[in-house]
């Protein structure tokens, strides 16, 4: 695997997953971030620990076929593009109700003792991922 290998497949990816959102707004910066926290191996809000823990090694088959599974989202709105936007509506909520849970520095400052930590919230889209990946493991995609 050399870095050319995945450049070329971080550009496939994206280009294709640009398509099958139509370039619209929400849509487009979701497909990114969530692609660059893929390549970079970051554990970000869009990502949990199961999605993170056995990080699997660069693939050509699945971002072939993750590629595939993008240009039949574009073309068709068939099943794909049905499961593409409940993906990114999901990963766009994700990351919006994770900057509003976010205190505010000011608010940290002042206080006194740590907020306690809500089991909830923390485990909310565990089955979620849990889905996800396998999908990705049935079809051999890299979804995320």
């Amino acid at each position: 695997m050399s870095s050319a290998e995945l450049v070329q497949a971080y550009r496939r990816l994206y280009r294709s997953a640009l398509r099958a959102v139509q370039f619209s707004k929400p849509g487009r910066y979701v497909v990114r971030d969530q692609l660059r926290a893929a390549f970079r191996g970051e554990r970000t809000t869009l990502t949990s620990a199961a999605n993170n823990e056995g990080a699997q090694p660069f693939d050509p088959e699945a971002v072939r076929r993750t590629v595939w599974f993008l240009n039949s989202a574009a073309e068709y709105r068939g099943i794909e593009h049905k499961i593409l936007r409940n993906l990114l509506k999901t990963a766009y909520w994700r990351r919006k109700e994770a900057a509003a849970r976010q205190t505010p520095w000011k608010v940290v400052h002042q206080q006194k003792k740590p907020k306690p930590d809500d089991p909830f919230i923390r485990t909310a889209y565990d089955h979620y991922d849990e889905t996800v990946a396998m999908l990705n493991k049935q079809m051999r995609l890299c979804l995320r």
